[in-house]
Formats: structure tokens, C-alpha cells, sequence
């Protein structure tokens, strides 16, 4: 039967495969690139992404000799910034210490910052032919329903028999081909919700289908309790003779976005009101006694996997400046699009542009 799924699974692939940039080389930075983007979006939300890396960095030494500013700003709007920064370090390290070339096993690669089993497995395959299986979502999907695997998936045991009967399908095959083969069969025809069974050309050999329990699998764990945070933003304006000016905050600490930039916020256990706001100490202390508050923005809610932030913008004109602003960076109003900001800040910008009251 294992011969038979491959066959079926590598025609299929051949006749329905997306045109996609990375297919097109073995360049195991390209193909590092293409995967650890590709981990954190659609294909038809992160192809931007992956040509402007590839346009603004296109060798390992650009990425390598960039700032971590310049990576983060190309990368804002992906979320998960930390796999930024690990792409950024990883490439320093392999500029440094293997003079630009990358390792050619998914043992060595393992040794990378941000370079888990996956990512190595489908660098090892796709741009060096090592007969190691990929194992995500996708394959995940496509494998626990054509074999009936009910061990959840996610754990280590679920993940031997999956990558188990990977390895025992590659035989003989590709194994980049068939890796890239599987994974797009799980984006395309073995989704998550409705998947196309009716038309599939595994249906007489997929357990889940003969069971109908395509529904129940795979076993995968709970979701995680999503936290629930509110942020006050202060939106603070300054004009003197060198035009508008905005505070940012950078984010230096051990929480989300870090090395991003937002605006300084009162961080509550709620959403506060114009009244809160001016009774707030800490909002008293950055503003002083001067200033006027312009605009309250509607709430806003912005999603992160086990955060639920909800943000409310107070657009405020500042007489004159203050002590407390030595911890901000006061920077020109139309360059902020300069600076490497989190989705949340983006959507409010992009619906009140700077400068404006």
C-alpha cells in the first residue's frame, strides 16, 4: 500500500502543485527563508514577504549585514518577531562560522538558533536530498488520516509513527519532491475543514474516509487559555520649529514585541476612559500639565496565539516637553513608517496617519 500512496501522492503533486518562487531553486538560503516565513502565514499572505526578503537581502551575507531594525521592519506584520531575530542571528553564524555555507544534514542545521526538526528536515531535503520526512500541520493531517493514526500527534509517540511512515512513503523517491509533495496536499486537497474527499485520489485508501472519521483526525491537544490584556496607548505630539514629532517607546523587556516599537501606554486591567486617563499618575507624570487630548479612538483587538490584546489610542497635543520623555524616542512624525512597529500600531496608523489631529 506504501508504494501505492506515494505513486498517487507524487502524481498528484505534479498536476496540481502551485507555482511558487522557492520551487524553483535548491539555494538552501532560499529555501530557509521560504520555510521560516511560510511557518508563520498563508502562502498568498507571505509570498510579499518572502520577495522582499529575497529583493532586500538576497544572499545569507546581506541578511547577515543587515540591522535588527532593518530585519524587523521587513518582516512587520508576520508576528512571531523572535523567529526574525533568530533568522537574523542564524545568519551571522553561518557568515562567521561556516563562511556562507550552509550545513547540509538536518543533524547539523538542528545546532542553528530557530532551526527546529521541521525547518531543518525540509532544508536537508529540498536543497541537499537527505531522506529525512517534514513533519507540520499538513503532513500531520494527511498521514493520520490515510493511516488511521490516532496517537495525538503533538506528542512523541505521535510524532515517531508520523514521521515513521513518512520515512517508509520517501523510500526510493525525492525526498524533497515528496516532502513538498505531501504538505501541499495537505494545503490544498486534505484540509482542515472540508476537504475535498469526493474528488481525492487516495479516497480508497484513506482509513478516515472509509470510517468517517475524517472529522476526528488527527488528535491534536487542546488550544492553550488565551490571556486577555489592555493597553492605553498615548498617542503624544509634539510641534516645534523642526516640524511634528511623535514619542515611541521601544520594547527592550521580556514580553511581546520586543525591539519593536509602540507608543507609551498605561497598561490596565481594562480600557479607560478621557476622565481615567487624566487621573491616571503615570499618564500625569510622561504629560505634564500642559496638553490637550485631540481624539479617544474606538477599541481596538488585536490577536496573538495565547494573547488577546484590546487597545484604545488617546491622541494627545503636548505643550511642552517633559522630564519623563527622556525614556521615549521623540522622532519626526513622517518617518515613523521607519521603524519596525507591531500589527496593532500599523492598523491604527494606517486608519490615522501622523501628524493628523
Amino acid at each position: 500500500m506504501n508504494h501505492c500512496v506515494s505513486d498517487i501522492l507524487m502524481a498528484w503533486y505534479a498536476g496540481n502543485k502551485r507555482a511558487l518562487p522557492w520551487r524553483d531553486t535548491r539555494d538552501p538560503y532560499l529555501v530557509w527563508l521560504s520555510e521560516v516565513i511560510m511557518q508563520q502565514t498563508r502562502v498568498n499572505q507571505g509570498m510579499d514577504y518572502y520577495l522582499r526578503f529575497a529583493a532586500n537581502f538576497p544572499t545569507v551575507f546581506g541578511l547577515a549585514a543587515a540591522s535588527e531594525t532593518e530585519v524587523l521592519k521587513n518582516w512587520q506584520g508576520l508576528g512571531y518577531y523572535s523567529r526574525a531575530r533568530n533568522l537574523h542571528k542564524t545568519a551571522k553564524i553561518i557568515t562567521e562560522n561556516y563562511h556562507g555555507r550552509f550545513p547540509s544534514t538536518s543533524a547539523e542545521l538542528l545546532k542553528l538558533p530557530g532551526i527546529g526538526r521541521y525547518t531543518a528536515a525540509a532544508i536537508a531535503s529540498i536543497a541537499f536530498d537527505e531522506a529525512v520526512p517534514v513533519v507540520d500541520g499538513n503532513v500531520i493531517r494527511v498521514i493520520s488520516r490515510i493511516f488511521g493514526i490516532t496517537e495525538n500527534a503533538q506528542t512523541t509517540e505521535g510524532y515517531r509513527q508520523i514521521s515513521g511512515t513518512m520515512y517508509e512513503l520517501m523510500k526510493g523517491l525525492k525526498p524533497g519532491d515528496f516532502n513538498q509533495a505531501v504538505m501541499e496536499f495537505g494545503a490544498l486537497q486534505c484540509t482542515p475543514a472540508s476537504p475535498g474527499c469526493s474528488s481525492c485520489p487516495l479516497m480508497e485508501h484513506c482509513f478516515a474516509y472509509a470510517g468517517r472519521q475524517v472529522d476526528n483526525l488527527p488528535v491534536l491537544q487542546a488550544k492553550p487559555i488565551v490571556s486577555l490584556r489592555y493597553f492605553n496607548y498615548l498617542v503624544i505630539t509634539i510641534r516645534d520649529e523642526d516640524g511634528e514629532h511623535l514619542l515611541l517607546n521601544k520594547r527592550t523587556g521580556r514580553d511581546i514585541w520586543h525591539n519593536l516599537y509602540d507608543f507609551p501606554s498605561v497598561e490596565n486591567d481594562r480600557i479607560i476612559d478621557a476622565d481615567e486617563l487624566g487621573k491616571s499618575a503615570e499618564a500625569r507624570n510622561l504629560l505634564g500639565e500642559q496638553w490637550v487630548l485631540k481624539q479617544v479612538s474606538e477599541p481596538f483587538t488585536h490577536l496573538l496565539t495565547h494573547r488577546k490584546i484590546i487597545a484604545r489610542f488617546f491622541r494627545i497635543r503636548l505643550q511642552a516637553r517633559t522630564a519623563a520623555m527622556m525614556n521615549y524616542q521623540i522622532v519626526n512624525a513622517m518617518e515613523i513608517e521607519k521603524f519596525p512597529l507591531p500589527r496593532l500600531i500599523e492598523k491604527y496608523l494606517q486608519q490615522n496617519a501622523p501628524g493628523e489631529d
